[in-house]
């Protein structure tokens, strides 16, 4: 267990204190009182967000894209040490280290992982102890809201952020949320970033930075997971390591928008889409038979004509040719290692 000196959390409670008191408007009021659910604790707020550091085997799926050396952070939402991150931090990892506010390091294990959310769930072990955060409804915070965003490990840190947009995002990876949360200034330090809103609750998970915060604009700034959609999900999570529906289908490509067309700009080897012979440069026009008006009306027609292994009848372009495209999907996680140990 690594230890390392770090007497931050004195001084970054007391400058969320600040930020509290400037952005929030509540300066000179009551200090918040930790038996109080509803006042922000600065200190249980800063020793909730740990660090983290994966080791993912470099023949993962994964590792082409994200690397096999990834850090981030987490919140730890329950009195057990059950952690919650983005997903694609820990995802495939062999080894996973959890570090809290006070710089002590222990070992944690995956407990699951959900492609529709995004989100991971880690539980560190070896004694680990540290404050919990309760989770905020989906409608704790409205756009213009001033949020705390805070990160955890060697880039531990909290910056006072406004919420500027709430809305669909349609990601190139095959994936969809129908509402997240956009910040605006962008941190850096992101993934697994929390999201904590002025009563001291969870709001959201960072997972990206992002050129336009605000839609149609030039605005930078980062997108969260609105941590209410792990609600829903979480007893399956625990008891079984994923949702228990069934799988969407995935075709295993990544996608560019173009005028409502879709160009394929990679495909992901041993996927559907390879074993179908889809091919990068590639034009999606329909899928199963109907257009389609951008990357998100694609994925819901896609995920609307059956689970996991139902055949997606494509129309691609090559060059002036229209060509039909039968692929067989399949389901994303069994293309994934969650336990590289087996």
């Amino acid at each position: 267990m690594r230890v390392v000196s770090a007497p931050v959390v004195p001084r970054l409670a007391a400058a969320i204190l600040v930020l509290v008191g400037i952005q929030l408007g509540v300066l000179g009021a009551r200090p918040a009182q930790a038996a109080d659910p509803e006042q922000l604790d600065p200190d249980r707020v800063v020793r909730s967000v740990v660090g983290i550091s994966a080791v993912v085997p470099p023949d993962s799926q994964s590792a082409r894209t994200l690397g096999t050396d990834r850090e981030g952070s987490g919140v730890v939402i329950d009195g057990s040490g059950l952690i919650l991150t983005i997903g694609y931090t820990v995802m495939e990892a062999s080894q996973i280290e959890v570090t809290a506010a006070d710089g002590r390091s222990y070992p944690a294990s995956m407990v699951a992982y959900d492609p529709v959310s995004g989100f991971g769930l880690l539980r560190a072990e070896l004694g680990f102890t540290a404050p919990w955060l309760r989770l905020a409804t989906a409608d704790a915070v409205k756009e213009g809201d001033t949020l705390l965003a805070l990160s955890g490990g060697d880039n531990r840190g909290a910056t006072a952020v406004k919420l500027v947009s709430k809305r669909e995002f349609a990601g190139y990876w095959e994936y969809l949320l129908d509402e997240a949360l956009f910040t605006f200034p962008p941190i850096r330090a992101f993934n697994g970033a929390a999201l904590v809103n002025r009563e001291g609750r969870l709001v959201g998970i960072g997972s990206l930075l992002v050129m336009e915060a605000v839609e149609g604009r030039g605005l930078p700034g980062n997108m969260f997971v609105p941590v209410s959609a792990l609600e829903p999900i979480l007893a399956d999570l625990l008891a079984y390591g994923r949702r228990q529906e069934p799988a969407r289908p995935w075709l295993g490509v990544t996608l560019r928008e173009e005028l409502g067309r879709l160009m394929v700009e990679k495909v992901s080897p041993r996927s559907p889409a390879e074993s179908a012979g889809l091919r990068p440069g590639d034009w999606i026009v329909g899928v199963g038979g109907q257009r389609f008006s951008g990357l998100a009306d694609f994925y819901r027609k896609l995920w609307n004509l059956g689970p996991a292994g139902v055949v997606v009848p494509l129309e691609v372009m090559r060059g002036a040719t229209l060509t039909p495209v039968p692929v067989t999907s399949a389901d994303r996680v069994r293309f994934l290692r969650l336990n590289p140990t087996l």
